[in-house]
């Protein structure tokens, strides 16, 4: 069974930066494809950047260029970097991982970019 814990989220002001960290425990890590959704109050969860067994990745263009997705597979763990956030960017950030008809899902880290 596997098991998700992100961590690394809390307040930040507008221009400032986060790292997220995920851990992933159980078996099949470096072999997953891994992502990062976030969840803004009363909207649904969107995709904001996933990452291939191998290292490639995607990333929303609402966040392209200030976000960016990375994986160590010593570490099993998935990380997401935050840059130049936004007001907009508030919600919470939840680690996935991608099967093939199903989602494992971490229980969420809030962010929350004010002034």
């Amino acid at each position: 069974q596997v098991r998700l814990v992100e961590s690394g989220g809390g307040l930040v002001q507008p221009g400032g930066s986060l790292r997220l960290s995920c851990t992933f425990s159980g078996s099949g890590f470096s072999i997953s494809r891994m992502a990062w959704y976030r969840q803004a109050p009363g909207k649904q969860r969107d995709l904001v950047a996933d990452i291939s067994s191998t290292g490639n990745t995607n990333t929303a263009d609402s966040v392209k260029g200030r976000f960016t997705i990375s994986r160590d597979n010593a570490k099993n763990t998935v990380y997401l970097q935050m840059n130049s956030l936004k007001p907009e960017d508030t919600g919470v950030y939840y680690c996935a991982r991608l099967r093939a008809f199903s989602i494992d899902w971490g229980q969420g880290t809030q962010v929350t970019v004010s002034s």
